[in-house]
């Protein structure tokens, strides 16, 4: 398995992943249509559109030709300060529990860190995310766009890290589903 920046040519693949990784889950944003896709499909399309989109944020794993897996992190902010949202992240329903999120998790917060961004906020299960460093928003003083989130929205500060307050604000598209 191999990690690296998606291409334009992955962009189909990609689509495919989420719709499979999402079609059953839990917690997922439903369908714009009846019978349709996964909003998390949709919102990765609409955040390539987006002036909150970073290539370098949006990686793949790979396995020979296949792509298996995608995470991305995109532009959000705590009040005024820049910093990353985290998600959808994506794995073939056959290779969860593989390893693959996690790999790509540590390669996405790896390049943050190069890029000395600060956070980085989740949605998400904290009994997964907590492995990787993340903790309740509201214990750094950062507030979900959804109090009744909870515990489920996450931070996980980085090495350029100066204590930013106030509401965690998304990328746009974030706000259509």
């Amino acid at each position: 398995m191999l990690i690296r920046p998606e291409r334009p040519e992955d962009i189909e693949a990609i689509s495919a992943v989420i719709a499979a990784a999402f079609r059953e889950a839990e917690h997922s944003a439903p369908p714009l249509e009846p019978g349709g896709d996964p909003g998390e499909v949709p919102l990765v399309a609409w955040l390539r559109e987006d002036a909150g989109w970073i290539p370098e944020l949006s990686l793949v794993a790979v396995d020979g030709d296949a792509v298996i897996g995608h995470v991305l992190a995109t532009r959000a902010f705590v009040g005024e300060v820049p910093v990353l949202g985290l998600g959808p992240l994506s794995v073939l329903p056959a290779r969860q529990s593989g390893g693959v999120g996690a790999s790509l998790m540590n390669a996405v917060l790896g390049v943050a860190e190069e890029m000395s961004e600060p956070l980085v906020g989740l949605l998400g299960d904290p009994a997964y995310y907590g492995r990787f460093g993340f903790l309740p928003a509201s214990a750094a003083g950062v507030e979900a766009p959804d109090p009744d989130w909870g515990d489920y929205f996450q931070i996980k500060t980085l090495s350029s890290y100066r204590g930013s307050r106030g509401l965690f604000r998304y990328a746009e598209p974030f706000s259509r589903l």
